[in-house]
């Protein structure tokens, strides 16, 4: 059974738009011990919006979702974590509702840098399977299973533990030795 879980994160342009508070929510990501597996930095078209949360077409917000997030650049990263990475990572951003999680989950990304429910800085996976689905939505590139028949999970743990991981500052990326 393999011990690295995957899941994907995106800091919405409302969050982008702010290069303190990226970095002081990468340190938050840090601390968390997750390892930034890939990441891409992306001003997403309105059309790959609309795929991506085709979902909620039919719900009175989706327009606003869609013309929010076309209307400026993202941070698209899939984030590692051993144990319960989609929990930790939901947990960390807290919930949609903003106002209300400002009350009652303050701590949290939204609770402190979220403006609205729309515009609420992060987007999480919510489980496996939906993991998997947006890394590939997001990055084509990546085979997933890849990944976990290689070992690469396994060397990305060893190299944490040994603390030969390095992260790329600029792509905000791990990388393996």
């Amino acid at each position: 059974m393999r011990k690295l879980q995957l899941t994907l994160a995106i800091f919405k342009p409302d969050l982008t738009l702010r290069p303190y508070s990226v970095e002081f929510v990468r340190d938050i990501i840090l601390k968390n011990d997750f390892i930034f597996i890939r990441s891409k930095f992306e001003h997403l078209s309105r059309s790959k919006v609309e795929n991506f949360y085709k979902e909620h077409e039919a719900k009175f917000f989706y327009n606003r979702l869609v013309t929010y997030m076309a209307s400026g650049k993202s941070q698209i990263y899939i984030l590692g974590r051993e144990n319960e990475a989609i929990h930790k990572w939901c947990s960390i951003i807290g919930p949609t509702k903003v106002f209300k999680t400002r009350f009652e989950n303050p701590d949290t990304i939204r609770g402190s840098f979220g403006i609205s429910d729309t515009r609420n800085s992060t987007h999480g996976s919510d489980s496996d399977d939906n993991a998997r689905a947006e890394i590939a939505f997001f990055f084509p590139d990546f085979d997933y299973d890849q990944f976990f028949s290689s070992g690469q999970d396994q060397l990305f743990l060893q190299q944490k533990a040994s603390k030969k991981l390095k992260l790329d500052p600029v792509q905000c990326q791990h990388f393996l030795h």
